[in-house]
């Protein structure tokens, strides 16, 4: 049932299994938005590495626009973070259930009022590419916390360098054990590296081409499958604060 699945997906007690649907979900959500993004305001928002050397060469260049855009979207991504931390923390001190789908609704949310006032913010000239890169940037905040505090920092699904690089490793190793030395291949890490690849390629695609044909409205059914997975633990939460 869905909302079985919801819930162990969003468990405060983690298996591997639950943590690896998770990420691979929100590795295909995190391609998506970042390539919808980009044909939206042509700036990637989900991995700060380019937002950081952006910066310096805006600062160097003396392009104080480019330069300021940056570390603003830095400080949004930070922001989106330490909301989740927040979340979760108060969370674990209430002894809910829903510690981690609060800032699964939050990212919700954020992409619901982005694909809702996309066309409406594109209309204002100046407004549209600070917004959406705060509120793209704020999102994939919020979306690399959660899943870094709900698989114990062993999970990224914003940026892919991480995950390519583990993937080399592993693939190393695997190459290594081929050739006689007792070093076997650690088969599950290697499906669940491949499989978030694999995942933000595909949302990267569909994020793009979906943007392309319909525009901002894309982000409504990442948006719904979100509210979704957030709303069933949320509620169950809910029922059991009313039957005390």
């Amino acid at each position: 049932m869905p909302a079985s699945y919801a819930r162990r997906l969003l468990a405060v007690e983690r298996t591997a299994e639950g943590n690896a649907h998770l990420g691979w979900l929100l590795a295909f959500v995190a391609g998506a938005t970042n390539a919808g993004g980009f044909l939206a305001v042509h700036h990637y928002t989900s991995h700060m590495t380019g937002l950081v050397s952006a910066a310096a060469d805006g600062l160097v260049l003396g392009q104080h626009e480019a330069w300021m855009m940056a570390v603003g979207a830095l400080l949004f991504f930070l922001a989106g973070a330490a909301t989740t931390a927040v979340l979760v923390n108060l969370g674990r001190q209430r002894l809910a259930h829903s510690i981690y789908a609060l800032p699964l609704l939050l990212e919700a949310a954020c992409l619901l009022a982005f694909g809702l006032m996309g066309a409406w913010l594109a209309s204002l000239q100046g407004l549209l590419v600070p917004a959406t890169v705060a509120v793209l940037c704020f999102t994939m905040g919020l979306q690399n916390a959660l899943i870094t505090k709900v698989s114990r920092a062993e999970i990224r699904t914003t940026h892919v360098t991480g995950i390519v690089t583990d993937l080399g490793i592993e693939l190393g190793r695997a190459l290594v054990g081929l050739g006689g030395t007792p070093m076997p291949a650690n088969t599950a890490k290697l499906r669940l590296l491949g499989g978030l690849l694999l995942a933000f390629a595909v949302g990267g695609v569909a994020g793009a081409w979906a943007f392309k044909a319909i525009g901002y409205t894309a982000t409504l059914p990442l948006a719904g499958a979100l509210a979704f997975l957030g709303l069933v633990p949320a509620l169950d939460d809910l029922v059991r604060a009313r039957a005390r």
